[in-house]
């Protein structure tokens, strides 16, 4: 390795939203995650709807969008 080009590896408070919090090793002191093993599906067991930036709220806006231009087509029809 090449000397003074890889950053410092120190330890790193992890905040979660759901408002675990745990020490790990990074190269930033603090992080903030979405979500970690505390309350993830595949570790919870439990089905959560994970929504990342209000993906699923927009598809489901869209598709609500379709099945009202469908319904009005056909009762024009």
């Amino acid at each position: 390795m090449k000397p003074s080009i890889h950053p410092d590896y120190i330890q790193a408070h992890v905040r979660c939203t759901c408002g675990n919090e745990f020490y790990t090793r990074a190269t930033q002191p603090e992080l903030h995650i979405e979500i970690c093993s505390n309350c993830h599906p595949f570790y919870t067991g439990r089905q959560k709807l994970v929504d990342t930036g209000g993906r699923v709220e927009r598809f489901q806006r869209r598709v609500a969008k379709g099945r009202l231009q469908t319904a009005k087509s056909q009762a024009s029809q």
